[in-house]
């Protein structure tokens, strides 16, 4: 008898293990944390967030940062994009590239719009950074491959 590879296991071979942060309404002119790496450093090899509840139309220069643990100044991810008014089911991810804006579309992420290579990050938090109080909620999926024995990754 033959066994079926199911698509979990094949998720777990090509992009790693995958995280889902349950949508949550968006900071409120502040960062919030999305994420929290601990253990050890991983490879985040995507990183994708979904409009659940339209953001209200209003601006609000959004983008992702990282907050290390240990000592140092929290990053930017990506630069910021305003997400006014983004309907349900638009897609936001990364590049990869800092000073790249947080990238935004309807129902999918575009070629060449996603992470071109897996990101290396040590213990601490990715935030989403809102510059305004919009309402608005959006859920969040990340997959990882642990570098070190012990890293993880987990919902914040």
């Amino acid at each position: 008898m033959s066994t079926l590879i199911q698509g979990d296991q094949i998720r777990s071979l090509l992009v790693g293990v995958k995280v889902q942060r349950t949508t949550a309404a968006l900071p409120q002119t502040a960062a919030g944390a999305l994420f929290t790496i601990t253990g050890g450093k991983v490879l985040i090899t995507s990183l994708v967030g979904e409009v659940t509840t339209v953001i209200q139309t209003q601006a609000d220069a959004t983008k992702l940062t990282f907050d290390p643990t240990d000592a140092g100044a929290t990053q930017d991810l990506c630069a910021t994009t305003d997400i006014t008014a983004d309907a349900v089911g638009t897609m936001y991810s990364i590049t990869g590239t800092p000073a790249t804006v947080l990238q935004d579309a309807l129902n999918f992420v575009p070629p060449n719009k996603g992470l071109a290579q897996p990101l290396l990050l040590k213990p601490g938090s990715i935030l989403l950074d809102c510059a305004a109080s919009n309402t608005g909620s959006v859920k969040w999926d990340l997959c990882y491959i642990p570098l070190d024995n012990g890293a993880s990754v987990v919902a914040a």
